[in-house]
């Protein structure tokens, strides 16, 4: 059975709250879990003593014994020190330029090193003497 340590929204409309629950992946967000080993309380202050609660050597156990946490509930657990913090993906199709955009900035690079070295052609050249 593939077990995964998530969030369980409890609360009412526009005042959410959550379990972090140990439950089979198959199972839906809100229905059974096998075990509740903590409560997310996102409504109040970060340093207040209520807004992360968590049993800490259950959770430990549920890891150990192969279960794997969500994202949210990794960073969640990762301010505890109880697991490292999910590597960020940041490379995707959106953060490189267009094949048009990368034509136009070669040939933009090549005019300036053309123009470059016409500059550096006339430097070196001998200046004429000017006719009086």
């Amino acid at each position: 059975m593939a077990t995964k340590i998530r969030l369980s929204r409890v609360g009412a409309k526009a005042q959410p709250s959550y379990r972090i629950v140990v439950a089979d992946s198959r199972n839906p967000r809100d229905g059974s879990f096998i075990e509740k080993v903590g409560t997310y309380n996102p409504r109040v202050p970060h340093d207040h003593k209520e807004r992360l609660v968590l049993k800490d050597e259950r959770i430990k156990y549920w890891l150990s014994v192969g279960a794997q946490a969500t994202d949210r509930t990794q960073r969640l657990l990762a301010t505890r020190g109880l697991m490292e913090k999910p590597k960020v993906h940041t490379q995707t199709k959106q953060d490189k330029p267009r094949p048009k955009t990368v034509e136009r900035m070669k040939a933009q690079e090549e005019a300036a090193a053309k123009a470059a070295e016409a500059v550096a052609a006339a430097a070196a050249a001998p200046a004429e003497p000017a006719a009086e």
